[in-house]
């Protein structure tokens, strides 16, 4: 569920899609659910009224505790090292409040998983990690967003909004400093990965192997 919120795809982690979706793991909020029941079960007992001024207030002192207990999961080692996680972990609860959506090809480039050599080698719809487009043999989310001469002119209109640091981080905490901000990397992504994603049709189209090992890849998804 969290995955088609982010438009993720399926080899995206749980922690990273739950995340990008602002969707917290079900055994929190299940657990969240039955302390509210259980104390508004307590206070019925004991004869007390339960307003629903009361009610409202418990559900978020409990959600608020839910929430905690999120983050202090992500905080684990094995967790906050993710290229997502790391980067929105230190704005944990300003990234909950936004309401922009995310787009299939802005979590491409947030999680790395989409059209990049290093991502389709994984999956083996690549030989090599190289990238198409400059002569780097690494073409990744980070290349395509930083470093691809490729995409020079897009991304020039991309500094002049967030500033140069393109580290994800950097990039992360510029989307959530202002809605302009956010919406500029959402054209980016847009761009860029719609020009990639079109070259690769076209690679597929001139090599029949490659169109024969995409459906392998995808009958074995």
């Amino acid at each position: 569920m969290a995955i088609r919120i982010a438009r993720g795809y399926r080899t995206v982690s749980f922690e990273a899609a739950t995340l990008l979706a602002r969707f917290p793991p079900l055994d929190i909020l299940a657990d969240m659910d039955a302390k509210v029941y259980d104390q508004i079960r307590s206070i019925r007992q004991n004869g007390g009224r339960m307003p629903e001024t009361v009610f409202v207030r418990l559900r978020r002192r409990e959600r608020r505790h839910a929430l905690e207990r999120w983050r202090e999961r992500l905080e684990q080692p094995e967790y906050s090292r993710k290229r997502v996680v790391e980067a929105i972990l230190p704005h944990f609860e300003a990234w909950l409040k936004r309401e922009e959506r995310i787009s299939f090809r802005l979590t491409q480039v947030l999680t790395g998983h989409g059209c990049f050599g290093e991502y389709l080698n994984k999956i083996g719809r690549e030989a090599t990690t190289n990238c198409h487009h400059c002569e780097s043999n690494l073409d990744s989310a980070q290349h395509t967003l930083e470093e691809c001469p490729a995409w020079a002119s897009e991304r020039r209109v991309l500094v002049a909004r967030i500033g140069r640091d393109l580290s994800l981080p950097a990039v992360v905490t510029a989307m959530l400093a202002e809605t302009e901000n956010w919406r500029e990397v959402a054209t980016f992504c847009e761009t860029v990965m719609s020009q990639k994603e079109a070259a690769e049709r076209d690679r597929e189209r001139a090599d029949p192997t490659r169109r024969r090992r995409r459906g392998n890849n995808r009958r074995g998804a």
